[in-house]
């Protein structure tokens, strides 16, 4: 036989509460599992039928819950945490999404940057194979043309020059070059540009 009554209490973490009888009388305990397993959670004041049926002690308790007010079981409580999850996913996908398009507009960056900066070296560094040119004894009065054949390969000091031309090309050129200690322009004044200084 069904009776009606109020869940007037509920431990979501235990998994059981109280059921006051719609007739009177003693509250009934009442079990996680006797709620159908749909998964939702029972509901403290919500309207329910149920049948009576010993427990273990003995003592009689509410079991084949029923809403009453849809006619439907009552909602089964989800596991601890379970309901929560579903609220975080919801949150969480968004947040997923922006740090996949951050995360490929940031590769996509250092991809260009990384590309960029091996295609500045490259302009400046010429292939490996490639043999220095020859520099033929240049005349002090010749200065070096742009775009000589040469290229910006690290030396620095007049001792690593070949020419007057190249020396001047070097100082005009790269940077870090040590080969005008006195600033008036001319490079290896006493190396391969004699003379030129003192004009």
């Amino acid at each position: 036989m069904r009776s009606s009554g109020i869940l007037r209490s509920w431990n979501d973490e235990r998994g059981f509460g109280f059921i006051a009888p719609t007739q009177g009388g003693p509250e009934l305990f009442v079990h996680i599992s006797a709620f159908p397993r749909d998964g939702t959670q029972p509901v403290a004041g919500e309207t329910v039928s149920f049948e009576r049926a010993p427990g273990r002690d003995g003592r009689p308790q509410a079991v084949n819950v029923v809403r009453s007010m849809v006619g439907q079981p009552a909602p089964r409580s989800r596991p601890q945490g379970a309901s929560g999850a579903g609220q975080r996913g919801d949150w969480r996908l968004p947040r997923v999404l922006l740090l996949a398009v951050v995360l490929v507009v940031g590769a996509a960056w250092g991809y260009r940057h990384v590309q960029q900066a091996g295609h500045r070296w490259q302009l400046e560094q010429a292939p490996a194979d490639t043999p220095a040119p020859i520099a033929t004894p240049a005349t002090p009065t010749t200065p070096a043309a742009p775009g000589a054949g040469y290229r910006c390969d690290g030396r620095t000091h007049c001792s690593q020059m070949t020419s007057c031309a190249e020396a001047t090309w070097f100082i005009n050129h790269c940077l870090g070059t040590q080969m005008d200690g006195n600033h008036d322009g001319v490079p290896c004044e006493q190396q391969w540009c004699t003379g030129l200084g003192a004009r």
